[in-house]
């Protein structure tokens, strides 16, 4: 139905309030859409595809059998998984080898880092003592300084342990996985002690009336509480250790106690390397433990963000 200049009649809102007249829904018009609301869609959309480039053209190069990068930037153009065989089957780069010492260090390290960071925080953070202020301050101080400006005392302190205490100094596992605790401890012992201060010490008085002692209220009562940032910091370490290059390249030198981050570096390292398909193989696979790890973890991580947002 329309009036004698043809204009259309609009839509009725029909959630008006009882007693008034109903009131028409205006359309919005595509520029006014696009002026409020549309660019934020484009913003988003050019930032996505901006991430995921990257990571599609890495695994066209995974199952492209040619050898060079220069022959996936047709992405998809060839699919074959003969990478993955000679990444798994070539004797002098025991691929399989590497990917066991990541989850080793990788997982030893995380969980060493939640549990010795939470014992930390909770110190910090419920008790009292000489030297409480100082040693928070202490923890920001050195979180200053990079890890990667240690890495020649680091390297140091590595050869004098091996020359006393073999099992834990140079091309070991256990010695590379203490390098990553000391370097982790600072910054997460520091955030989780926030996160800590945002428990009710009034749950703490109410447990010790029950005979409750730090013990039981730390281990039944607050880790608990505090999930969220102990997934978060968690994948973290996780995330830091497994990538990591530098350290590992100073500490590992044995070709089968390498990680991944080293090990795959060997297959493009020389200058006539043909292996980057090789090396993109490596890398899809390494990335399925961290993403696995996500999503195992990720329904703490959103409840600790929609925690932190109601507070």
């Amino acid at each position: 139905m329309s009036n004698s200049r043809g204009s259309e009649i609009l839509p009725v809102d029909d959630a008006a309030p009882e007693g008034r007249p109903p009131r028409a829904v205006e359309r919005m018009s595509f520029k006014k859409w696009l002026r409020e609301m549309g660019w934020r869609h484009l913003v988003g959309i050019a930032v996505v595809l901006f991430a995921v480039f990257p990571l599609v053209y890495v695994l066209s190069a995974s199952f492209n059998p040619g050898g060079t990068l220069t022959g996936s930037n047709e992405l998809f153009r060839q699919l074959s998984v003969q990478n993955y065989v000679d990444l798994l089957s070539d004797p002098r780069r025991p691929y399989a080898a590497w990917f066991a010492n990541t989850l080793v260090v990788g997982l030893a390290t995380s969980f060493g880092t939640v549990f010795l960071g939470a014992l930390a925080a909770y110190a910090f953070s419920r008790m009292r003592f000489t030297g409480r202020r100082p040693g928070l301050l202490g923890l920001i101080i050195v979180q200053m300084f990079p890890q990667l400006l240690a890495v020649v005392a680091i390297y140091l302190l590595m050869r004098g342990i091996s020359e006393v205490f073999p099992a834990i100094g140079l091309d070991t596992q256990i010695g590379l996985i203490m390098v990553y605790l000391g370097g982790a401890l600072g910054v997460n012992t520091y955030l989780m002690y926030g996160f800590f201060n945002t428990v009710p010490a009034s749950i703490d008085e109410a447990a010790k009336l029950d005979g409750a002692g730090h013990a039981r209220i730390f281990f039944t009562i607050i880790l608990r509480l505090v999930a969220p940032i102990l997934a978060v910091i968690g994948l973290l370490s996780f995330i830091g250790t497994t990538s990591d290059y530098v350290i590992a390249s100073v500490i590992l030198t044995s070709p089968e106690r390498l990680t991944l981050a080293v090990g795959l570096f060997r297959y493009v390292s020389e200058e006539t390397s043909t292996n980057y398909t090789i090396f993109a193989a490596g890398a899809v696979l390494a990335a399925i433990p961290v993403m696995a790890l996500f999503l195992w973890l990720q329904k703490y991580i959103v409840g600790g963000l929609t925690a932190g947002a109601v507070k």
